[in-house]
């Protein structure tokens, strides 16, 4: 009762190696879009420089097992690296330590891919505190005192995501914001200028790293959920006419 588990998995894999050996390869570089807020990150940064403010970027309340922290931490290098290479401060406040140290490297990365490494600063990414509302009464004190001139939400949120983006909204910031719970896009979407919305996040990540895993594993996913349309478009016409092999074959309980 569980073969046709093991196909679909067995098949999500082809996929997905498949899109990482043609990234890796470069011969047929797999296609990804460049979505909106990919461009909305960079207007968030150029109008922050034109206002002479810096940058806060806040990569979600969760550890580094959450793949939203990933998922943020490797954007936050492309940030970084433009921020750097516009000489505008960037402001980084994580919850745990090892997301710390990584934000550390991602924004010395940035620096360095942008030719600027004397802009690196050991003091732009700061570690709070894993408590959730400590952390957030801290990012919302910056946005008060420093006034950045943008921020950047990605990540994992929770009940903290009202609470900072209707500060950030109160101190006239471009706001940029990005997470996999749904429960939460509905905060952002009202109180930040852009959203990116549920996989638009796994998405960014992917083209702005342009890493070949990521790229193909993305691509392999989007395959695979074609797949699983595909068969439950034709489960239902075969079970419109009396077929019920396809839906017997599916069944797992």
């Amino acid at each position: 009762t569980r073969w046709s588990v093991l196909v679909l998995t067995m098949l999500f894999f082809v996929f997905v190696l498949y899109f990482i050996q043609s990234a890796q390869s470069g011969a047929k570089r797999p296609f990804v879009r460049r979505i909106p807020g990919i461009d909305a990150i960079e207007e968030a940064v150029g109008r922050a420089t034109e206002m002479g403010r810096p940058v806060l970027y806040v990569p979600g309340v969760q550890d580094i097992e959450d793949m939203q922290t990933v998922q943020a931490l490797i954007i936050l290098e492309s940030v970084a690296k433009t921020t750097a290479r516009y000489d505008t401060p960037i402001k980084v406040p994580v919850t745990y330590p090892i997301p710390f140290t990584i934000a550390q490297e991602m924004v010395r990365g940035g620096c360095i891919h942008a030719g600027r490494p004397e802009r690196y600063d050991p003091d732009s990414v700061q570690f709070v505190s894993p408590e959730q509302f400590a952390y957030v009464a801290a990012v919302t004190g910056v946005m008060l005192r420093d006034k950045p001139g943008a921020h950047i939400f990605l990540g994992s949120f929770f009940a903290e995501s009202l609470l900072l983006a209707e500060t950030g909204f109160a101190t006239g910031a471009i706001q940029v914001a990005g997470t996999a719970n749904a429960d939460q896009l509905p905060f952002f979407v009202v109180a930040c200028d852009y959203t990116l919305i549920g996989e638009e996040l796994f998405a960014a990540s992917a083209y702005l790293s342009g890493e070949p895993k990521l790229v193909g594993s993305l691509k392999g996913a989007d395959l695979m959920k074609i797949v699983i349309i595909g068969l439950v478009v034709a489960g239902c016409v075969l079970e419109s006419f009396g077929a019920h092999g396809l839906v017997r074959w599916l069944a797992t309980q």
